[in-house]
């Protein structure tokens, strides 16, 4: 699945957040709902940033389509001085975080809301060109 993230909500009223993170991601999803990705996006920061990681998704239902819940953890890289606070276990800019999302899954294509800790929501959009 190809994703596409344009745009993030703050919590916070600073006009210093970068609220278009331009996000470009891959992902690989087992029979079983297992996954794999990778992500490139400029951070809240305006910083380089990635995150590698793995996870899984539970449809709310039954089928292939409709709400679901995604869990995803890995490694998230790019939170630099003087920004390195802004998650939690951060070394020399590389630090483990939990990602949860809600989405909506139809035919091929889904759209996520993505849960930035308590800062924030980030809306992706995703297409399946493998199926």
């Amino acid at each position: 699945m190809l994703q596409f993230g344009p745009y993030v909500y703050h919590r916070s009223e600073g006009t210093d957040r970068n609220s278009e993170p331009l996000l470009v991601g891959a992902e690989w999803e087992s029979a079983s709902r297992w996954e794999i990705g990778a992500s490139y996006f400029e951070n809240s920061f305006y910083q380089p940033s990635m995150y590698i990681y793995a996870g899984r998704r539970w449809f709310l239902g039954s089928g292939d389509e409709g709400f679901y819940v995604k869990l995803t953890g890995g490694l998230l890289y790019g939170y630099k001085e003087p920004h390195e606070d802004a998650i939690p276990v951060n070394y020399n800019g590389v630090g483990p975080v939990l990602i949860p999302a809600f989405g909506y899954q139809y035919q091929r294509a889904n759209a996520q809301l993505v849960f930035l800790g308590t800062n924030g929501l980030m809306l992706t959009f995703g297409y399946d060109f493998w199926k």
